[in-house]
């Protein structure tokens, strides 16, 4: 049940507003997550073009299940984190090289310019950063199959 009480929704034109539960209407609000990675359905605000925040969302899972839709497609329409998926090969085992990868979007490749454009955010979860500035998610590297592993670690 949802204990939050607002509206929010897309117009004609794809922006996203923002009624309050005191009819205060806000024009192209931007959703906008806390913490990506470590907490993704926790922690959303909902911010004008300014970047002041309007409304705190302390967890997803507090809206209705429309609302909730919304909120996310919102997120979605304005993230872009391909997850890595699998390895299917590298150019060379040191940097800089092109890495053959299997993403949560599809097949790609992306240029790693150095060993430190992987951050590792804990034990599990990396953060790859190609030439380009794209960010790539490895939301948990114990799932990936030995062959990704084994790849991996010539690069950690």
């Amino acid at each position: 049940m949802s204990t939050l009480n607002f509206e929010f929704d897309c117009d004609a034109a794809g922006h996203w507003f923002y009624v309050s539960d005191q009819g205060v209407r806000h024009e192209q609000v931007i959703a906008v997550r806390a913490f990506p990675v470590a907490a993704p359905d926790e922690g959303v605000s909902l911010v004008d073009t300014e970047g002041h925040e309007l409304l705190w969302i302390a967890a997803l899972n507090d809206l209705s299940a429309a609302l909730r839709a919304k909120v996310l497609r919102a997120l979605t329409q304005r993230e872009f984190m391909p997850r890595i998926l699998k390895l299917n090969g590298v150019s060379s085992l040191v940097a800089p090289c092109t890495w053959d990868i299997e993403t949560d979007r599809g097949n790609t490749s992306l240029d790693l310019k150095g060993e430190e454009d992987i951050r590792r955010l804990s034990a599990t979860v990396l953060l790859v950063t190609d030439g380009h500035g794209v960010q790539f998610l490895i939301r948990d590297l114990a799932q990936m199959d030995r062959h990704s592993r084994k790849l991996l670690d010539r690069f950690l």
